[in-house]
């Protein structure tokens, strides 16, 4: 099995280049290119009535793209914004500022996150519990007895964790330990499009976020969010999208909101990134792609990757060093933990130079795994680091 032949603009650019940093930028496919045309034909044709198309047809299009690639029982629970961070601060300013907040979440979230909440602490009132991820073997023990110990307002997690690829425990398995009141958002950046993720028996209970920049191969500038049926949350970062249906009603004094997702949608965006989004998701229905299909796919590259590690016997990207041993563990990216952080930029430094492109962060330095890479590939390896 082999899905080059998809992804030939990109590699073409790169030929003397095994792009291992999907996990950070992944390489978009061709259906993406004739997308990227078909936003500016429609905007070009529409003008101001663009709008129409976008929200009459192309969004349900990936709203029902994206319902059946999650398993999730309401497309129109859908809503797009240009990033994750957008979505998840309308969520935070549905609670009031001038009232104590308590957040559950792990030490493990990407930045922007965990940049967001340390800010939030300077109000005096928000209290922040973090549980270390590591060590991860016990790490779901250590989080439900966090998520009993308390009630929370708000409990944040990654489906998979952004800095080690090791899976958080799902959702599913710790929800009923908290009340409903209890609003839960999952970061499913690196899970989405990577791991079988079915989001029906939890969809009127959590908020899912995720995007296309990584394993749905669209790039940057959209970022959706799945919403509980029946919420009633009002964010106060809102925007004209929030109930672009009655637009053309009397604006009354209380602000109303639509009664889907679209209660936390912002205002003005460039929606070409929706248009590539929905191209590779159409391909994949067309051909049968699977995210399981996919998902066996990279953990056969994952092996065939770590049988050329086990034979080069290198002193330092060896397996002993992986954050966890175990691929049914992992996402589609595998972590090094390096003695320093230092041999880890030199050993970047020396792979880059060899037409190997990777990405690390500290003592951490991270190879990912992407359709347009075959077993073969990382025989390259073996040149790099003799």
């Amino acid at each position: 099995m082999s899905f080059k032949q998809h992804y030939q603009h990109f590699l073409k650019q790169h030929p003397d280049t095994l792009h291992c940093s999907p996990h950070s930028h992944h390489y978009w496919p061709d259906v993406t290119r004739a997308a990227q045309l078909a936003y500016w034909d429609d905007s070009a044709r529409g003008v101001d009535h663009k709008w129409n198309t976008i929200f009459g047809e192309r969004i349900p299009s990936v709203q029902h793209l994206l319902a059946e690639l999650l398993d999730h029982p309401a497309p129109e629970q859908f809503v797009f914004a240009g990033n994750t961070h957008e979505l998840l601060y309308r969520v935070i300013t549905c609670f009031d500022p001038a009232q104590p907040l308590r957040i559950l979440t792990s030490d493990g979230e990407f930045h922007s996150f965990s940049r967001q909440v340390r800010r939030l602490e300077e109000r005096g009132n928000v209290e922040v519990v973090r549980i270390a991820c590591e060590p991860y073997d016990d790490f779901a023990q250590r989080w439900r007895r966090a998520l009993q110990s308390q009630p929370f307002d708000l409990v944040f997690c990654s489906q998979v964790f952004f800095n080690s690829g090791v899976v958080a425990p799902w959702v599913e398995t710790w929800i009923d330990e908290i009340p409903t009141t209890t609003q839960v958002i999952i970061d499913g950046y690196h899970g989405c499009g990577a791991l079988p993720t079915r989001l029906r028996a939890v969809a009127d209970r959590i908020f899912y976020v995720a995007g296309a920049y990584k394993y749905l191969q669209a790039g940057e500038g959209c970022c959706f969010m799945s919403v509980p049926r029946g919420t009633q949350l009002r964010p106060e970062y809102t925007g004209w999208f929030a109930d672009f249906a009655n637009l053309a009603q009397p604006q009354q004094e209380r602000v109303e909101y639509a009664n889907d997702g679209m209660r936390f949608a912002g205002a003005t965006m460039d929606f070409t990134a929706l248009y590539r989004l929905e191209a590779v998701l159409q391909w994949w229905q067309d051909d049968n792609i699977t995210v399981a299909q996919a998902h066996r796919y990279v953990q056969q590259l994952q092996q065939a990757f770590l049988q050329v590690i086990d034979a080069l016997g290198h002193p330092l990207l060896k397996r002993e060093n992986l954050l966890v041993d175990d691929l049914s563990q992992h996402g589609h990216f595998l972590t090094f933990e390096l003695p320093s952080a230092t041999e880890v930029a030199q050993l970047a430094d020396k792979l880059q130079h060899a037409g190997i492109e990777t990405d690390y962060r500290g003592r951490r330095l991270r190879f990912g795994f992407a359709l347009y890479h075959d077993c073969e590939d990382y025989q390259r390896l073996k040149k790099a680091l003799s």
